[in-house]
C-alpha cells in the first residue's frame, strides 16, 4: 500500500512512517519542516520525503494521485503559535486542508484527519464522547482559534463524506514521547523537560489541579493506522486517548522523581496563566476522552502506563541533548 503523511516530517507524522515503513508499505512524507525526524527514514527505498506544502496544488494533485490513503496531520498546533499568530493557524488548519480534501475527493482516496481534543473546548461534562457539545470562549480570545479550525477541518470532512469520500477523524489527547517537539516549548511534556534540563523552575499554572490523559505515542499511533485501515472506521470521530486522568501537579512531580532530585536544581514553581500565555489563553480544567470506539471500533487498548511511557521519553531527551 502507498500512504501519503501531511506533516509526516513532525512528531506524529515521523513514529505514523515508521509505522508503516514497518508493515511494508511505502510512505510519501509532504512537510515543510526539518528532516531530523525522519532522517533515519532516508535511505529506505520505501520512503520519500518531499519538502513543500500542502497549499502546492499541483504537487498535492499528483501525490494524492499515485497513493491508496491519505493522513492529513499537516497543522499549525501549540500554544505558543495559535496565541501568537492565528492568522497562520487558521489559513493552514482550514484552507490547507480543503486542499487535501479537495485532491481526495478528485481521486476517491480515503483520508484519516488529524484532529485534537481541543474540539470540546471547555465543556465541564466529562468523560467526553464523540458526539458530546463543543463549549467555546469568545471568538476575540485568540486561544479558541486552533480549537475552531480543527472544527472546521472536521465539518469539512464530514460533508465531503456525506459526497462519498471515505474519510475518518481522530482526536488526540496529550500525546507524548521521543521525537516530541524541542524541549521548552510545546506539550507540557516538553516545556517540563527543558526546565529540568536547564535546573530551572518547573513551572505549574494556576494550583496545578487541572488534569489531562497523556498517551503514549506507540498507543496512538497504534490507533491512528486502525483509523486507516479498518473500514469500520469509516466517516466515524474517534477520540485517541487513554481514559486515566492526572493532574497537572501529580506530571510535575512525576517529572521531578523520574529525573532525580539530586540531578537538577528544579523544584515547582506556580505561576499565573497571565504570567506565561498573556490574555489571549484560557485554560480547560478537565479533558478526559470516552474511548470506548478506540477500544472497541479499531480495538487498540492503550498498553504504556504514564511512569514508563515518561521514563522512556526522558531517557530519549536526555540523549538527544548529549549526543
Amino acid at each position: 500500500m502507498r500512504v501519503l503523511i501531511t506533516g509526516g516530517a513532525g512528531f506524529l507524522g515521523s513514529h505514523l512512517s515508521d509505522a508503516f515503513i514497518a508493515r511494508g508499505d511505502e510512505v510519501f512524507v509532504l512537510d515543510t519542516g526539518s528532516i531530523a525526524k525522519v532522517r533515519h527514514l532516508l535511505d529506505n527505498p520505501r520512503f520519500h520525503y518531499v519538502h513543500d506544502s500542502v497549499f502546492n496544488l499541483e504537487l498535492i494533485d499528483s501525490l494524492v494521485s499515485k497513493v491508496d490513503l491519505i493522513y492529513h496531520l499537516a497543522a499549525v498546533v501549540g500554544v505558543e503559535h495559535y496565541v501568537a499568530d492565528p492568522y497562520e493557524t487558521l489559513n493552514v488548519n482550514v484552507n490547507g486542508t480543503q486542499n487535501v480534501l479537495k485532491a481526495a475527493y478528485k481521486h476517491n482516496k480515503r483520508v484519516v484527519f488529524s484532529s485534537t481534543s481541543e474540539v470540546y473546548g471547555r465543556n465541564p461534562k466529562v468523560p467526553w464522547r464523540e458526539d458530546d457539545d463543543r463549549v467555546l470562549g469568545a471568538t476575540s480570545i485568540d486561544r479558541w482559534c486552533y480549537s475552531t479550525s480543527k472544527a472546521v477541518g472536521e465539518h469539512f470532512c464530514f460533508a465531503y463524506h456525506k459526497l462519498g469520500l471515505p474519510v475518518t477523524i481522530v482526536r488526540y489527547f496529550n500525546v507524548y514521547g521521543p521525537r516530541l517537539d524541542k524541549v521548552d516549548v510545546g506539550r507540557l511534556f516538553t516545556i517540563f523537560m527543558g526546565q529540568l534540563l536547564r535546573g530551572a523552575d518547573l513551572t505549574v499554572v494556576g494550583d496545578g489541579l487541572q488534569t489531562r490523559c497523556f498517551t503514549y505515542v506507540t498507543d496512538a499511533i497504534e490507533a491512528t493506522v486502525q483509523a486507516g485501515v479498518n473500514p469500520a472506521a469509516d466517516g466515524q470521530a474517534i477520540n485517541i486517548g487513554v481514559d486515566v486522568e492526572t493532574t497537572v501537579l501529580e506530571f510535575a512531580k512525576l517529572m521531578l522523581e523520574l529525573f532525580g532530585p539530586t540531578k537538577t536544581k528544579s523544584k515547582i514553581k506556580f505561576v499565573t496563566q497571565e504570567e506565561v500565555y498573556g490574555n489571549s489563553y484560557e485554560d480547560i480544567p478537565r479533558r478526559v476522552p470516552d474511548n470506548t470506539k478506540m477500544r472497541t471500533l479499531l480495538r487498540v487498548t492503550p498498553k504504556v502506563n504514564l511512569r514508563d511511557g515518561v521514563k522512556i521519553s526522558m531517557d530519549w531527551f536526555r540523549k538527544e541533548m548529549t549526543s
